[in-house]
């Protein structure tokens, strides 16, 4: 049986990430927001569920994302919507660190 499964593909150097300030990249077409934070990198789908603007654009805090349009947030581990207007979570994608190399698949996980 064939693994469905993603690749993982490079997107950028670890180095490239400021703390707690998203990166906006495209990876097969795909919008990602990757944010750098307590001490880990995550890769979230870059538009927000509630309104089609980008969330790389917005403030981090607390493994949280906030969409500077209307204020909804979104947890960075699961996507999941934590403040109104949003209600639909956002996908997320897994992320491995190889030396300064950070790769992204868009393989959501469960």
């Amino acid at each position: 049986m064939a693994d469905d499964r993603a690749p993982f593909v490079r997107v950028c150097a670890l180095s490239e990430l400021d703390e707690d300030t998203p990166k906006r990249v495209e990876l097969d077409g795909t919008p990602v927001s990757l944010v750098r934070t307590v001490g880990e990198v995550f890769a979230i789908h870059d538009i927000c569920s509630h309104a089609n603007v980008s969330l790389s654009e917005g403030e981090v805090e607390d493994c949280q994302i906030e969409c500077w349009l209307h204020g909804s947030s979104f947890d960075l581990r699961t996507g999941k919507p934590s403040g109104l207007p949003a209600t639909r979570p956002v996908p997320v994608y897994p992320v491995k660190i190889e030396g300064d190399d950070v790769l992204v698949s868009l393989s959501q996980e469960s």
